[in-house]
């Protein structure tokens, strides 16, 4: 067995797979060669096992909320290198996590490249038609989700998609983030075609989670472009135009329907089922999550969700490895929980069940930690920090409550995309260019979940606050925030300069509430003044170094060749009607 993953290692990327095959423990029965290796499915679903936990590796580490949350600020983590220059916009292409972050994204690239590459290269007799659409199709789907984040994030990055002859030649020129999308778009309409319905080992992206991150995508794209499908003249070039395109916009509505109306799949009823160890994994409200193993020593490396040891606050709540005292929820994110006033409700509302299974803050009670002590209350059972209300989402005590949690790995999935975005994502491509709409059934299925008021009509305010505290420390509401500043760019650098970053708060035991810190003043300390530059992180210097086309100019542009595309794989008619 080891024999045959450590051939995989070699085939799809050389890399070290140890401890990681438990995903997919299937035997090639012939000898290992290139050859003869993809053999029949099951070796093909063998190669894009790796796709799913490995490869993501640094990226979920960090950066999945140091950046996703860390930069929209719903966390506050002063000492933490991998998050507070993101926080405060005073990250330089030195800073800490970028370059890990960047090369984590371009693994996922240069697997699926590998793995795309070698299954049409050297998929035998034995592999069926299917099996090989179904192989490439996974590859395909982790491929343009990597794009998404790359252009989302850097705004600029490099299109291959051959593995081999990049490693030879890697100084070239970098591609516009548009033309990124674009790919990523084609990728993911490539796999809303190819992959089946239902997979036949859990854990696995279907056709649906493909219809499902295309509805983002195309939201990103409505604001990206004028009108039209992108044919390379239709960018946009005014970021306060204050209207996006109707062709993607209508897209995204397709869509989030083709997964709303077909998939058969559900909200979750209780909101903290969702994050609960013996219900988190691969539940029916999961479209992507990260599959990672569970309660070994193996999973550690590489292949454990290692996130956990930097948001837990004590060894109390996770083994061992407890990093995450002094990374807390932001002072901002904490009143739109606590006291969110809603003008169009008239009233201001306590999103309380969402608020505890999100944050941990003074009083709440968690019976699932600490199970042989009866339970853990939050600032009681131990004396809280000396700042803030911890994060509470991924942490899920010790093996000894769980029995799948090891030291500095959680046992449980990481969520790329669930149903209840897919929701909003539908609620939002209806807004459209409109003030308000009244199509709020599944904007409303969302909040009945939290046991919120209803609304009869949504704008996009009610649609940036739902999406924020729906999805809070889930590495989102960055991406939120940036699609709207494609179309809404100084709305949302004046709404990122009026937060409260970077500020201190703690619990006033006489008064029972949190109280921001008498000597905080925005913007907090440390915290830059964000401007354009800021919506796209700078590539990291050790990257710049290799190819100097990635380095800017003393604009802070980067010089950019158009990708030249071929015709698409796949109709809007095929996808759609």
């Amino acid at each position: 067995m080891k024999n045959k993953y450590l051939l995989l290692a070699i085939l799809t990327g050389s890399i070290s797979l140890t401890g990681c095959e438990d995903f997919l423990d299937q035997k090639n029965t012939h000898d290992l060669n290139q050859e003869t290796f993809f053999d029949s499915d099951a070796a093909v679903q063998a190669a894009t096992a790796p796709l799913y936990n490995y490869v993501w590796n640094e990226f979920n580490d960090k950066f999945y909320y140091g950046m996703g949350d860390g930069r929209a600020n719903n966390i506050t983590a002063p000492y933490s290198a991998y998050v507070y220059p993101y926080t405060n916009f005073s990250e330089t292409a030195l800073s800490d996590g970028l370059s890990s972050a960047w090369n984590s994204l371009y693994s996922v690239v240069a697997q699926a490249n590998n793995t795309i590459n070698n299954i049409l290269d050297f998929a035998g007799n034995g592999v069926s038609e299917q099996g090989k659409n179904t192989g490439v199709a996974e590859a395909r789907f982790m491929r343009g989700t990597a794009y998404w984040y790359i252009a989302s994030l850097w705004g600029e990055g490099i299109i291959y998609t051959n593995t081999s002859s990049m490693v030879n030649n890697y100084v070239i020129p970098a591609n516009p983030g548009i033309d990124m999308m674009e790919f990523a778009i084609r990728d993911l309409e490539f796999a809303a075609k190819y992959l089946p319905k239902v997979q036949s080992n859990q854990g696995r992206v279907t056709q649906y989670s493909a219809y499902g991150m295309l509805s983002r995508l195309y939201l990103s794209m409505a604001g990206l472009t004028t009108e039209g499908a992108y044919d390379g003249t239709n960018a946009a070039t005014d970021f306060n135009r204050g209207t996006r395109n109707p062709y993607y916009l209508d897209l995204a509505r397709k869509a989030a329907l083709k997964v709303i109306e077909e998939s058969g799949m559900s909200l979750t009823k209780n909101y903290g089922d969702l994050f609960a160890a013996a219900s988190i994994n691969n539940n029916p409200e999961s479209l992507f999550q990260l599959q990672w193993l569970q309660g070994t020593s193996e999973a550690v490396g590489g292949c454990g969700n290692t996130m956990v040891r930097f948001l837990a606050w004590s060894t109390m709540v996770a083994d061992t490895d407890a990093w995450g005292g002094a990374t807390y929820c932001s002072w901002d994110l904490w009143n739109e929980f606590k006291k969110y006033e809603d003008p169009t409700l008239g009233t201001t509302v306590d999103d309380a069940v969402r608020r505890h299974y999100s944050v941990a803050s003074y009083g709440e009670v968690y019976p699932d930690i600490n199970i042989k002590n009866n339970g853990y209350t939050y600032g009681i059972t131990e004396t809280p920090g000396n700042e803030g209300a911890n994060i509470k989402k991924y942490v899920i005590g010790t093996n000894a409550d769980n029995g799948i949690s090891f030291k500095g790995s959680a046992g449980i999935n990481t969520y790329m995309m669930r149903l209840a975005e897919v929701y909003l994502n539908y609620t939002e491509a209806v807004l459209g260019n409109n003030a308000s709409t009244e199509d709020t059934e599944y904007f409303n299925l969302v909040r009945e979940r939290a046991n919120v008021p209803q609304k009869t009509t949504v704008t996009y305010e009610d649609l940036r606050h739902e999406f924020r505290v729906e999805f809070a420390f889930e590495g989102l509401y960055w991406y939120n925030l940036l699609r709207r500043s494609y179309y809404e760019q100084n709305e949302v650098l004046n709404y990122v300069n009026n937060q409260n970053r970077n500020a201190g708060y703690s619990y006033d035991k006489e008064e029972e509430i949190y109280e921001i810190s008498d000597s905080y003043e925005a913007p907090g300390k440390g915290v830059a003044e964000a401007t354009v530059r800021s919506l796209k992180l700078p590539i990291a210097d050790t990257d710049q170094s290799k190819n100097p086309h990635l380095k800017p100019d003393g604009n802070g542009n980067l010089q950019t060749t158009p990708y030249v595309f071929g015709e698409r794989e796949v109709s809007i008619d095929e996808l759609f009607n």
